[in-house]
């Protein structure tokens, strides 16, 4: 039968989702805002970013009550962990669809600087590793998470790529600046939801297998690149 701790464990694991499904909705409507140049769009994301920072600290006093009245214990005690590190990782996810949504806002009152390519590769990037990192926790699936690192190194090449790109119509015409700063922000804003989704990535590699992979450290334990000599 079902312990009761083990039923806590799964309402905080519905709770988590509930949360992740709306930073997964702020993201989407942030760029879609930015593609579509609708502003409308753009408000309603700021519309769910005070329900993501009250889940956050709800669920976050919910691992603390478990930590200390249930002193879980290895596999548990990794879940509870790892869930308050994923919670403060969805919350700045949300804080940079804000950021996003801004930028949005003031682009769209200007004339667009250049067709939106690039960019909305790189959320689609970055959207499809915020999905993968979350199927991965659910189905507890580690290969799958090890993908969505992989994939991290796609978005800062792509970012490098719209960087140089918007410089040179920087340099080329200053009337640009404004609009292409923006731009530059939008690109370093999805930058940032990826390195957050890389480090969901970690601990939930970390809560299945009880393995540390930050900064290659897994490598290292296996004597992988290092150098002995």
């Amino acid at each position: 039968m079902e312990t009761h701790f083990q039923k806590e464990l799964q309402e905080l694991k519905g709770d988590l989702l509930k949360m992740a499904a709306l930073v997964e909705e702020a993201i989407s409507t942030a760029v879609q805002s930015l593609v579509k140049r609708d502003s409308d769009l753009a408000k309603k994301t700021f519309e769910g970013e005070d329900q993501i920072n009250r889940m956050e600290i709800d669920i976050e006093d919910k691992c603390l009550k478990l930590l200390a009245l249930r002193q879980p214990m290895a596999a548990d005690l990794r879940f509870i962990t790892s869930t308050m590190k994923i919670i403060t990782d969805l919350e700045r996810m949300g804080d940079q669809a804000v950021n996003i949504a801004e930028r949005a806002i003031s682009l769209n009152e200007e004339a667009q600087l250049k067709p939106y390519i690039d960019i909305p590769r790189i959320a689609e990037i970055t959207q499809s590793m915020v999905k993968d990192v979350l199927d991965a926790f659910v189905n507890r699936d580690p290969k799958l998470a090890r993908s969505v690192c992989e994939r991290d190194d796609m978005v800062d090449g792509l970012n490098d790529q719209v960087f140089r790109e918007l410089l040179t119509f920087m340099i080329s015409d200053p009337k640009t600046i404004t609009r292409a700063v923006h731009l530059m922000i939008v690109c370093r804003c999805l930058e940032r939801i990826a390195d957050h989704a890389t480090n969901i990535a970690e601990d939930v590699i970390f809560m299945i297998d009880a393995l540390v992979i930050k900064h290659h450290a897994d490598a290292e334990e296996k004597g992988e690149g290092t150098n002995n000599t």
